[in-house]
């Protein structure tokens, strides 16, 4: 068919139409009809023209340009689409390279291919145009709670219609055996919206974390205003929840607000997770004190925090292990969860136990290696001494506190300490040797003998092989693999070697072999501590301003 003006005004028309049912720009429709025309144009006079057709948005007008660009003369190619500065002044009164020279050519006469062509195009621009508004509309939204209503079911996912778009609630995104019915409402925590090939993605959650956070919020105007933080969430969705939350205003009480009057506010978010329990938790920054009210309804006895390895150790009456465990292990996950910690629970039983166990290895240590009588290595043992490093050389009045303990008797003590460990010492560096370790790594300060054995049976045998450690192969450390903390063993870690103690060794033997400039080591170390003093500086001031 030719390009008449009263097509090219329907098509106008039609492009105003297909703008307001996909609530995208008019101009991108005719952007796309405009490149439609294009490619049927080209189809016609040739595909190694460059044809432009551009419609006026008042009267529907199409006028067909062909467009030919001014080259350097070695860097003609197309000669349908380019010509030489020589050419061109044919056309033109001065040319320059990269002018272009327009003349209009003779509308197409359309056939149905073209035409289906065409069509293609113009809906394969607005599914583009559709897809991108969609995306900018909901890439913001991420974060928070969205209403929508469900429109079906597939493979036990949930499509939900949420307005402009539609989002997918996933199964292990419901919350136990949650079932809904086409048009029911719903309520979902925007979790992730992705940009893909089939239009935007837009992930919901009913499990999440954050949609318990953001249901609290809802309902509690003191969370919404910023009076009160939710500082950790712990979920086991369907079942049980813990909560920590903090107040800066001190007027206020965290968890009385977040309960609400006769239980009303928390009642509420209850309804919506379908019956979870909520534990509201009071936060502090003290992690072993916070771990205590994170177990309860538990009572706690005793809390051992090892910081290092991240690691918490509790001790509760025999009575209220199960309590604190709680039913296949829910409480004491939930409140590993919130805290970030592992948890270890013992009955005083059991750390009594272990405690004996830990008393009886020491005093038989020190029976064997200073050629005492059980009872003055239990002395020794209850006065606090855990190893032989302690007894060799610490201050003789130490020692002389201990009943039955002299000038004479303490010096004994620490010459036979003394002596032992010199033996052990010897006979390590002889084992290491034999394994063929290097004198510079034996003369490397800051390591033992033993230390040196353990690095040559790991082949670890100069001060390079040394230096190309890492810090955790060294100290040990902690990964996380599926979810789950993995222990990682370092070689020195037996000997008590911590990371920091790790990092300076290894950063000591780097410098010593000239692989690291001790001048730019200060200054980044320089550049760091003024960055804690910064950060220091913030927090007081923050903390001035609560």
């Amino acid at each position: 068919m030719a390009i008449t003006s009263a097509n090219q005004l329907e098509l106008l028309q039609t492009a105003e139409a297909v703008a307001r049912e996909k609530m995208i720009d008019p101009g991108l429709v005719v952007d796309a009809m405009e490149e439609s025309l294009a490619r049927a144009a080209k189809s016609r006079y040739g595909a190694e023209m460059d044809i432009r057709v551009s419609i006026d948005r008042r009267t529907g007008r199409a006028t067909f340009t062909r467009v030919r660009t001014v080259v350097e003369d070695e860097e003609l190619e197309n000669y349908q689409a380019e010509l030489t500065v020589e050419q061109a002044r044919q056309h033109l009164s001065d040319p320059k390279v990269g002018d272009e020279i327009r003349d209009e050519v003779p509308p197409v006469e359309m056939g149905r291919i073209a035409a289906q062509s065409a069509k293609q195009v113009i809906l394969q621009k607005v599914r583009e145009a559709e897809r991108d508004r969609q995306f900018e509309e909901f890439k913001d939204r991420v974060g928070t709670i969205i209403n929508g209503q469900v429109k079906r079911e597939e493979y036990g996912n949930v499509i939900v219609d949420i307005g402009r778009g539609e989002g997918i609630l996933r199964r292990n995104e419901k919350i136990g055996r949650e079932a809904y019915r086409i048009g029911d409402r719903i309520r979902c925590f925007v979790k992730d919206v992705r940009r893909e090939v089939r239009g935007p993605q837009i992930f919901l959650s009913r499990t999440a974390p954050e949609f318990m956070s953001e249901l609290f919020k809802m309902e509690v105007p003191e969370i919404y205003d910023g009076i009160i933080e939710i500082k950790a969430v712990a979920r086991d969705p369907g079942s049980r929840a813990k909560i920590g939350v903090i107040s800066y205003d001190s007027s206020i009480d965290p968890v009385g607000a977040c309960v609400g009057m006769r239980g009303s506010r928390v009642q509420a978010v209850v309804n919506e997770l379908q019956g979870e329990k909520i534990d509201i938790i009071p936060w502090n920054e003290d992690l072993p004190t916070f771990l205590v009210n994170a177990l309860q309804p538990a009572e706690v006895s005793k809390v051992v925090l090892d910081e290092e390895a991240e690691r918490i150790e509790v001790v509760v009456p025999d009575e209220q292990l199960s309590l604190a465990i709680g039913r296949r292990g829910q409480n004491v996950r939930l409140a590993s969860q919130l805290t970030g910690l592992d948890i270890d629970i013992l009955t005083e039983e059991e750390e009594s136990q272990r405690r004996q166990a830990e008393f009886e290895s020491r005093t038989q240590l020190f029976m064997d290696t200073l050629d005492l009588d059980e009872f003055f290595a239990q002395l020794l043992v209850a006065e606090g001494f855990t190893n032989l490093e302690e007894v060799a050389y610490v201050e003789l009045d130490e020692l002389l506190v201990i009943d039955g303990v002299d000038d004479g008797t303490a010096e004994e003590l620490q010459a036979r300490a003394r002596d032992y460990l010199e033996e052990q010492n010897r006979k390590a560096l002889e084992a290491a040797r034999e394994l063929g370790v290097e004198q510079s790594l034996i003369d490397f300060a800051g390591l033992t003998p033993q230390m040196i054995e353990a690095l040559a049976k790991d082949d670890v045998k100069s001060l390079e092989d040394f230096a190309t450690c890492a810090d955790w192969e060294l100290a040990g450390g902690w990964t996380t693999t599926n979810g789950e903390r993995v222990k990682d063993d370092g070689v020195l870690e037996p000997f008590g070697l911590s990371l920091a103690e790790a990092q300076d060794l290894v950063m000591t033997a780097r410098v010593q072999l000239g692989w690291v400039d001790p001048e730019e080591l200060a200054g980044s170390a320089e550049d760091e501590g003024e960055e804690g003093d910064a950060e220091a500086e913030e927090a007081s001031d923050g903390e001035t301003g609560a």
